[in-house]
């Protein structure tokens, strides 16, 4: 069977370090690996709009965003389909006849539901579409017939509820759904960023996060205010490192290379540690080497955004023709659904043939 890849973000704001060590890094390594025989990358505006629908003007504008951090981070249009989810009407029609197949208490009982309605204090009031969320993700998936998705932890019941409709679409009607794998990330530091405040989550409402499309200028600020241990008082008091958002960066961010760029009186990451846990390194000294190995990394991202932004509507045409090319796809795994349901009436010529005979 052919390896196929289905990943995305939702358009709710600009892209950042933690969705660059979480998931764009991997998925550029992914499409240039040869591995996998076709690609789909989803700007998700639907399914943002669930709980943004009283601000659509949101979601709108930040589809160029999101663009413009793919293709700044390597996602190459000639080896990936980025599309918009809204522009693929048959995936609608697949969450419709899908839902026949979930109860309400699976629902209820998906944690990833759980606690992303505890999150935005939807306890008393769930939008349905919100509430459904799970399914029409399973739509996403299997209209491409996704073979793999690439997720964090948290988003594993999100895949085992998709495997649940696809099994019990493929018993109740016949085999014409794959069932998908995760793939989780290979790095356990990359999996969650922390805030720059050391909150758990980067959220641009909390103001916690470094850009993908910020300027050096913004960078080096926000890293020379990060959060570290609270009880480094001193440059001569002994540090934490477990839980300092600074070191946490440098876990998913440095290599021993940089070391000899930046900070040549270490030869890798550990030896810094354990200099900051005994004592005698201040959080300046260790914020201005992570400030310089993350404005390596970016340089080139924001380099190739600068080109990119001279001509906005040659990104907006990539994102019509990977839309087209999608929805191609999702077409076809449409009509093979409505086929296996027998809902197909115009194109079941021995459907018509035998009720002609019948009424003769």
């Amino acid at each position: 069977m052919d390896k196929i890849i289905l990943t995305g973000d939702r358009p709710t704001g600009r892209l950042h370090v933690g969705h660059y060590v979480g998931s764009l890094k991997r998925r550029v390594e992914l499409q240039n690996s040869g591995d996998y025989k076709k690609i789909f990358i989803m700007i998700a505006d639907a399914q943002a709009l669930t709980d943004n629908a009283d601000n659509p003007e949101k979601v709108r504008q930040n589809i160029i965003e999101v663009a413009l951090d793919y293709l700044s981070c390597g996602l190459d249009p000639a080896k990936s389909n980025i599309l918009i989810q809204s522009q693929i009407s048959e995936l609608c029609e697949l969450s419709f006849y899908y839902m026949n197949l979930v109860t309400v208490s699976r629902l209820q009982r998906n944690p990833t539901v759980k606690s992303e309605i505890q999150m935005r204090n939807f306890e008393a009031s769930i939008p349905v579409g919100f509430f459904t969320y799970p399914i029409s993700q399973a739509a996403d998936i299997t209209a491409f017939k996704a073979t793999t998705v690439p997720v964090g932890d948290d988003q594993l019941p999100m895949i085992e509820q998709t495997r649940e409709i696809v099994r019990k679409f493929n018993s109740v009607y016949g085999e014409a759904l794959v069932e998908p794998d995760a793939l989780l990330p290979q790095n356990k530091a990359c999996m969650r960023l922390p805030g720059t405040d050391g909150k758990a989550k980067m959220s641009k409402s909390l103001g916690n996060c470094i850009y993908l499309s910020d300027t050096p200028d913004e960078v080096k600020k926000k890293i020379m205010s990060m959060f570290t241990d609270p009880n480094h008082i001193q440059v001569s008091d002994p540090g934490k490192v477990d839980g300092n958002p600074v070191f946490i960066y440098l876990d998913a961010f440095c290599k021993d290379e940089h070391f000899e760029r930046y900070c040549p009186d270490y030869a890798c990451l550990d030896e810094m540690k354990e200099h900051y846990k005994r004592g005698g390194l201040g959080d300046v000294k260790v914020k201005k080497f992570l400030n310089n190995v993350i404005q390596e990394e970016l340089e080139p991202i924001r380099n190739r955004r600068k080109e990119l932004e001279k001509d906005i509507p040659a990104v907006y045409e990539i994102l019509k023709k990977g839309s087209e090319t999608a929805r191609e796809v999702a077409a076809n795994t449409l009509a093979e659904v409505k086929s296996k349901m027998k809902i197909n009436y115009f194109d079941d010529v021995e459907l018509i043939n035998s009720q002609a005979e019948k009424y003769k």
